[in-house]
């Protein structure tokens, strides 16, 4: 949470706004007052994107959804204008952290909590189930921890018996490591999907780890097809039942009745003190609202416990130069504002990476994937960087090794990629294919960002990296070489934290990239010079020599005339 800014308005329809709560790809979500005094989340969508026809259908179905649910573990709807622009929908306010953050301040939580937790949310689901929906979406990251127990959010791609699905880029709905094999393959997502989802939420909870290890999306994707899930350590009563509820074959998993009646719960969740000690890592609630007219007026406010249950929560103070979030999106309806960008997972802030091979293979040691065991030869290990803060950005990093990142337009993977461990959404934005606007004009924006920052977290470093097909000489002309292993065109490293982190930073190719070759700057030649696939890197920049691979990635540019 944290103060309005001056951009803000001071209210939504008839609700007065008090503090930003979060931000997405797709819009931004405050808490608000309703005019009788009630604490309201209200989510809108951002302007540029409301002539988004699959946007407005995401976010009305949402609302849709919210408005049929009426559930003890779902937020009512309280308000929403869906006619015209500003689109928005304003539900209940429910205070407390969200079960991932919760889970990545303890690393994991106790057999007994895990099943209170377990049956909890799978009584929720079964309350929505009875409405004829189902969530799709379950994580994490989609469950609050509220005073009274568990609350599921999120309903922006629930989808109703009969209802037509919502595609994203061709995407399989759902989280890679919580979307059921059946689904990733293709399938419909049905109310057994969602019981592999908590499946693998639950197993989250239990270990502190990502059920299926970390890595680029169709890595962890894979492992959910075809891998166990990661319950080593694990009591072997939950496991078992862990592993039942994300057995491959949909049609073996338990039901959401057979689930509660095997996780034996005899005691209420809220009366659990692991659980009711978790309500401590939640936020502070203003007492009075930030302002009272529009944009301009100084913010400010006096924080107060979160509720019930919430204990110490924690203060934000506004008006700092670098603004933190501790990463928990408080409200329902918070969680997946997110646009058509990838998602990937990086080390907690100011820690360093190791590159390494892409996990094709499978196999796992304590839920990590064997490029986070092994690194690749001249990267840093496994924090060996750890410590290591740089004073200031690297001006431009410089090559020391071959580069072997390679996209493959064709199947849209990396040859190569990192596989840095960590619980951060980092998310990456670029166009995809020679029919989009940005490359038949030529000119690529390539953005990033943090969706859920840390508190105070030291400077991280990205500087990202274009590499056509052929490598160039010192005159940037592309030569016969097509096996490129040149470093590529380098745009100036970012602070990943800098300012508000989760907004996104961009560079644009070819204006902000170059390369340095045999002593000389070589400027980025246009995309037409090379036609075809073109590598993207994001690379953790310690210093202009030390530096590794986060995401590999990529587009295709086509035929282009010159």
């Amino acid at each position: 949470m944290e103060a309005l800014r001056d951009v803000d308005p001071a209210q939504i329809g008839a609700h007065a706004l008090l503090a930003r709560l979060g931000a997405g790809g797709m819009g931004q979500v405050y808490l608000a007052r309703s005019p009788g005094g009630r604490l309201v989340a209200v989510k809108v969508i951002r302007d540029e994107i409301t002539g988004h026809p699959e946007a407005l259908a995401r976010f009305r179905r949402e609302a849709e959804t919210v408005r049929a649910v009426r559930s003890a573990y779902t937020a009512n709807l309280i308000d929403a204008s869906l006619a015209g622009a500003p689109y928005w929908l304003a539900t209940e306010y429910v205070a407390g952290p969200t079960l991932g953050h919760a889970v990545a301040a303890r690393d994991g939580l106790p057999a007994d909590t895990c099943r209170r937790l377990f049956a909890a949310l799978a009584e929720g689901l079964a309350s929505v189930h009875a409405y004829g929906v189902t969530h799709r979406d379950l994580k994490p990251q989609n469950v609050i921890l509220g005073a009274q127990g568990p609350q599921l959010i999120d309903f922006g791609i629930a989808r109703g018996v009969g209802e037509t699905a919502l595609t994203q880029d061709g995407q399989a709905p759902g989280t890679p490591g919580y979307s059921a094999p059946e689904v990733l393959l293709g399938a419909e997502a049905g109310a057994a999907a969602d019981v592999f989802a908590l499946g693998a939420t639950l197993a989250y909870a239990a270990t502190g780890r990502p059920p299926f290890g970390t890595g680029v999306a169709t890595t962890v994707s894979y492992r959910s097809v075809h891998e166990p899930v990661d319950v080593v350590g694990v009591e072997p009563g939950l496991a078992g039942l862990i592993e039942a509820c994300v057995a491959k074959d949909p049609a073996v998993r338990p039901g959401l009745r057979e689930v509660i009646e095997r996780c034996g719960v005899r005691d209420a969740l809220i009366d659990d003190p692991v659980y009711l000690g978790l309500g401590a890592l939640g936020e502070a609630v203003p007492v009075h609202e930030m302002r009272t007219q529009g944009p301009g007026l100084a913010h400010g406010y006096t924080p107060t416990q979160a509720g019930a249950g919430a204990g110490a929560a924690v203060a934000v103070t506004p008006g700092r130069g670098r603004t933190r979030r501790t990463g928990v999106w408080v409200a329902v309806g918070v969680a997946a504002l997110v646009g058509v960008v990838a998602v990937w997972k990086v080390p907690l802030g100011g820690q360093g990476g190791q590159g390494g091979e892409g996990d094709r293979a499978g196999g796992r040691e304590q839920g990590r994937s064997p490029a986070a065991q092994t690194p690749a030869a001249g990267e840093a290990g496994p924090g060996a960087s750890a410590s290591k803060s740089p004073a200031g950005p690297p001006t431009y990093i410089r090559q020391t090794e071959p580069n072997l990142d390679d996209y493959n337009p064709i199947h849209r993977t990396c040859a190569r990629t990192g596989a840095e461990d960590g619980m951060l959404d980092f998310q990456t934005s670029l166009p995809r294919t020679m029919d989009d606007p940005q490359l038949r004009s030529g000119k690529v924006r390539i953005a990033f960002r943090v969706k859920n920052a840390l508190p105070d977290a030291p400077p991280y470093y990205v500087a990202v990296v274009v590499k056509p097909q052929h490598e160039v000489d010192e005159n940037g002309r592309s030569t016969a070489v097509t096996d490129n292993r040149q470093l590529g065109f380098v745009a100036k490293a970012q602070d990943l934290y800098e300012g508000d982190e989760v907004e996104w930073k961009s560079v644009t190719y070819p204006d902000d990239f170059s390369m340095q070759l045999n002593g000389k700057t070589v400027k980025a030649p246009p995309l037409s010079q090379d036609p075809g696939g073109w590598t993207v890197v994001f690379r953790h920049a310690v210093s202009d020599t030390e530096h590794t691979t986060l995401v590999c990635d990529g587009f295709d540019s086509g035929p282009q005339k010159g």
